[in-house]
């Protein structure tokens, strides 16, 4: 089941880094003064740091729009599309998108901007910082197809940041379970928080009870442990780690890219 990773990466163990977009407008952080032009300028210089660092495909988020909705507004989705439709020839490699934290509206997001890939909280309930979680993958996967977007890989991100299952169930059962019922592309295993490291016995348990299924490490995936994570994961997906001085809210920094990327050749 790995075998489209190497289809749509073109390499095995593909990092995907993440294109962490400024707050949008109706978050409350965002510069109305500076505007729009300023988020996609910023978007631009990230986007082309992580190219030219040598990452393998970069998924664009809302990530500054703290605190984040489950259900979010229409100008969150719009915003995003006109910065996807401003930066897409710049784009080299394999995009993908994560509306955080609405499920319907990455989808949308991704047919609209033609993202081979989306990042999601599709299954579970959970209790989180933001409030219950409570999804429906039957009527997403049946939105998905509405919309014409059968062809989307869908990472589902079944440990997610700052939320607790409510069911009193370990990690291993979640995975078979989802495995078994929703038919996932992949399956995501983060940390607490963006920048906090994936548990590696954690991401091992998981590989042990499906080793077919691909299986991405989310979260904190650093210069000091990509090897060791790698050797079990699939696939990462990082952010923190390449920006300068390591600080989530800082720029990416090429150099940053490129020597973890080149930590990640070592390993293949």
């Amino acid at each position: 089941m790995t075998t489209w990773l190497r289809k749509v990466f073109a390499v095995e163990k593909p990092v995907i880094g993440m294109c962490h977009l400024l707050a949008l407008p109706g978050d409350p952080d965002f510069d109305s003064v500076a505007g729009m032009r300023a988020v996609v300028a910023d978007a631009r210089a990230n986007l082309r740091a992580l190219q030219a660092g040598g990452v393998d495909g970069v998924m664009f988020s809302n990530e500054f729009s703290l605190p984040y909705l489950t259900k979010v507004e229409c100008v969150t989705v719009a915003a995003m599309a006109r910065i996807i439709a401003e930066l897409f020839d710049d784009i080299s490699v394999p995009f993908g998108v994560n509306v955080l934290w609405d499920p319907y509206a990455s989808l949308d997001l991704a047919v609209a901007t033609g993202a081979q890939f989306v990042r999601e909280i599709f299954t579970g309930v959970y209790a989180s910082d933001f409030g219950l979680w409570d999804t429906n993958c039957g009527a997403i996967v049946r939105h998905q197809h509405a919309i014409g977007g059968e062809d989307i890989r869908l990472f589902f991100n079944i440990l997610p940041e700052a939320a607790a299952y409510l069911a009193n169930r370990d990690i291993v059962s979640v995975a078979r379970s989802t495995v078994f019922n929703t038919g996932p592309d992949a399956l995501c295993i983060s940390g607490l928080t963006a920048g906090e490291e994936t548990s590696t016995a954690t991401l091992r348990q998981v590989k042990d009870a499906l080793p077919a299924m691909p299986l991405v490490a989310n979260t904190g995936v650093h210069h000091a442990n990509v090897k060791e994570q790698l050797k079990i994961a699939d696939a990462a997906i990082i952010g923190t780690a390449f920006k300068r001085g390591g600080v989530f809210e800082n720029p990416v920094d090429g150099d940053r890219v490129r020597a973890l990327m080149d930590k990640v050749e070592e390993l293949r």
